[in-house]
Protein backbone atom coordinates (compact mmCIF):
# COMPACT_ATOMS: atom_id res chain seq x y z
CA UNK A 1 0.00 0.00 0.00
CA UNK A 2 1.27 3.44 -0.66
CA UNK A 3 -0.10 6.26 1.47
CA UNK A 4 -0.57 9.71 -0.41
CA UNK A 5 -0.75 12.20 1.87
CA UNK A 6 -4.15 14.85 0.68
CA UNK A 7 -2.46 18.55 0.04
CA UNK A 8 -5.90 19.73 -0.07
CA UNK A 9 -8.12 17.48 2.31
CA UNK A 10 -11.48 16.51 1.71
CA UNK A 11 -14.71 16.74 3.90
CA UNK A 12 -17.16 13.85 2.90
CA UNK A 13 -20.31 13.36 5.62
CA UNK A 14 -18.85 14.96 8.33
CA UNK A 15 -15.66 12.67 7.92
CA UNK A 16 -12.42 14.77 7.50
CA UNK A 17 -9.98 12.57 5.03
CA UNK A 18 -6.30 14.00 4.95
CA UNK A 19 -4.93 10.91 3.29
CA UNK A 20 -5.71 7.51 1.35
CA UNK A 21 -3.54 4.53 1.13
CA UNK A 22 -3.38 3.36 -2.51
CA UNK A 23 -3.36 -0.69 -3.07
CA UNK A 24 -1.45 -2.18 -6.04
CA UNK A 25 -4.07 -2.81 -8.80
CA UNK A 26 -4.79 -6.75 -10.01
CA UNK A 27 -5.88 -7.91 -12.58
CA UNK A 28 -9.52 -8.33 -11.65
CA UNK A 29 -9.82 -4.91 -10.73
CA UNK A 30 -9.02 -3.91 -14.22
CA UNK A 31 -11.66 -6.64 -15.34
CA UNK A 32 -14.37 -5.07 -12.88
CA UNK A 33 -14.10 -1.66 -14.13
CA UNK A 34 -14.00 -2.36 -17.75
CA UNK A 35 -17.35 -3.90 -17.59
CA UNK A 36 -18.78 -0.62 -16.01
CA UNK A 37 -20.67 1.77 -18.35
CA UNK A 38 -19.33 5.25 -18.07
CA UNK A 39 -16.27 7.53 -19.98
CA UNK A 40 -12.81 6.16 -19.15
CA UNK A 41 -12.55 9.11 -16.50
CA UNK A 42 -15.55 8.08 -14.62
CA UNK A 43 -13.64 4.12 -14.65
CA UNK A 44 -10.67 5.27 -13.71
CA UNK A 45 -12.43 6.98 -10.56
CA UNK A 46 -13.96 3.99 -10.02
CA UNK A 47 -10.55 2.03 -9.99
CA UNK A 48 -8.94 4.47 -7.83
CA UNK A 49 -11.98 4.36 -5.20
CA UNK A 50 -11.46 0.54 -4.90
CA UNK A 51 -8.05 0.66 -4.58
CA UNK A 52 -8.67 3.42 -2.35
CA UNK A 53 -10.90 1.59 -0.35
CA UNK A 54 -13.12 4.95 -0.21
CA UNK A 55 -16.31 5.58 -1.97
CA UNK A 56 -16.23 7.28 -5.62
CA UNK A 57 -17.30 10.41 -3.83
CA UNK A 58 -14.06 10.73 -2.30
CA UNK A 59 -12.41 10.85 -5.43
CA UNK A 60 -14.40 13.15 -7.26
CA UNK A 61 -14.10 15.67 -4.32
CA UNK A 62 -10.41 15.87 -4.50
CA UNK A 63 -8.46 18.53 -5.69
CA UNK A 64 -6.46 18.27 -9.14
CA UNK A 65 -3.34 18.16 -7.80
CA UNK A 66 -4.35 15.67 -5.27
CA UNK A 67 -6.23 13.41 -8.01
CA UNK A 68 -2.62 14.08 -10.23
CA UNK A 69 -0.78 12.46 -7.38
CA UNK A 70 -3.23 9.26 -7.39
CA UNK A 71 -2.93 8.79 -10.84
CA UNK A 72 1.40 8.76 -10.47
CA UNK A 73 1.01 6.67 -7.85
CA UNK A 74 -1.05 3.82 -9.66
CA UNK A 75 1.25 4.61 -12.76
CA UNK A 76 4.23 3.50 -9.96
CA UNK A 77 2.63 0.39 -9.55
CA UNK A 78 2.59 -0.48 -13.02
CA UNK A 79 6.67 -0.10 -13.42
Amino acid sequence: MQKITLQFPVEIGGAKITELAMRRSKVKDRLAVSKMQGTDADKEIRLFANLCEVEPAVIEELDELDYKKLQEVFTSFLG
